[in-house]
């Protein structure tokens, strides 16, 4: 049971969410829980795990961008990166690793790095991560141009999925000025390297 993987319930967990999410952020982390089982069984990872990780994959979303580092810094003892302290929502991603430990028990390494990485990416992505990462562009409230493209690579072959993911991201990114984050790049660069 996906209960065993965290101290608390998936139904506390659940509750607790209700409490810290927006209405929309709480059904966008059951659409990407949902997502992430479904993938977890066409890729042969625990469908238990992902549903998890899905679940609690945005637990910090909702905390002031400005304040993100502080509480990293001050309440785990975490550092910021340089590149993240110039794009401060990203550090949800870490800080929700961090609460997901706290908050609700959750200490399985393969949940934790997920839900790190999984708006950034990383070199070297797991699974999981992989998982995660692709179920939270895919989701079934997820609506722009190109979503159901993304959603069939998604089953057909999650390493083609990331990378267009990723582009689009990078595109997007380049259209706004904005940086793109070197762990975005290195995942993006591991996925090309292993196609040979």
């Amino acid at each position: 049971m996906a209960e065993a993987l965290s101290i608390a319930s998936i139904d506390e967990i659940k509750t607790e969410l209700r409490k810290i999410l927006s209405k929309h952020r709480y059904i966008h982390s059951l659409g990407v829980a949902g997502e992430a089982e479904k993938l977890a069984r066409r890729y042969g990872a625990d469908p238990e795990k992902a549903y998890l990780a899905g679940l609690v994959h945005d637990c910090a979303k909702e905390y002031d961008p400005a304040e993100m580092e502080k509480i990293l810094k001050t309440e785990y003892g975490v550092a910021a990166d340089s590149m993240s302290r110039i794009m401060p929502k990203i550090l949800h991603g870490p800080l929700g690793a961090c609460d997901a430990q706290r908050k609700f028990g959750i200490y399985d390494p393969d949940i934790l790095d997920a839900v790190r990485y999984h708006t950034t990416g990383k070199g070297g992505m797991r699974l999981l991560t992989k998982i995660i990462y692709i179920a939270d562009y895919i989701e079934p409230n997820r609506d722009f141009d190109g979503v159901d493209k993304l959603r069939a690579m998604a089953y057909d072959n999650i390493d083609e999925a990331i990378i267009y993911g990723i582009d689009e991201t990078i595109k997007d990114l380049i259209r706004r000025g904005l940086v793109i984050h070197p762990d975005t790049m290195s995942a993006r660069n591991d996925l090309i390297m292993k196609r040979a």
